[in-house]
């Protein structure tokens, strides 16, 4: 439990979750558009259609898709543990806290919905 008895505790877990949030975000736009590198590679050389550069930038791409989609979900997890360890006096009166894990886990739902379209598109 925290003994500080301060809001700016619970302000500073939303912080950091929001930063996750962010990361998770990059992770996996950076990931969708190293996997669609693949597809103008592809369009562009179609000689070389299962290159290994093409391989390679769609496994990368996924994977990063899936980390970004993972790390929503785990800041949101460790957000509610932080939450757990904050007494009532500490959130301000009225204050949602489910909104930010919420939006996380909708982020990640969406990252590994793009992750299983991109998986059924690609076999």
């Amino acid at each position: 439990m925290s003994d500080l008895n301060d809001p700016r505790v619970f302000f500073a877990a939303e912080r950091t979750l929001l930063a996750w949030n962010r990361t998770s975000l990059a992770l996996m736009a950076f990931g969708f558009a190293i996997e669609r590198t693949g597809l103008l590679l592809h369009l562009l050389q179609p000689e070389h259609a299962q290159s290994l550069q093409n391989r390679a930038s769609y496994w990368v791409g996924l994977a990063l898709l899936l980390l970004g989609a993972w790390c929503a979900c785990w800041s949101s997890l460790q957000y509610r543990k932080v939450l757990r360890t904050l007494r009532p006096i500490e959130i301000p009166e009225g204050y949602s806290v489910n909104s930010g894990p919420l939006i996380n886990f909708g982020i990640a739902l969406l990252g590994l919905a793009l992750g299983v379209f991109l998986l059924l598109g690609h076999a």
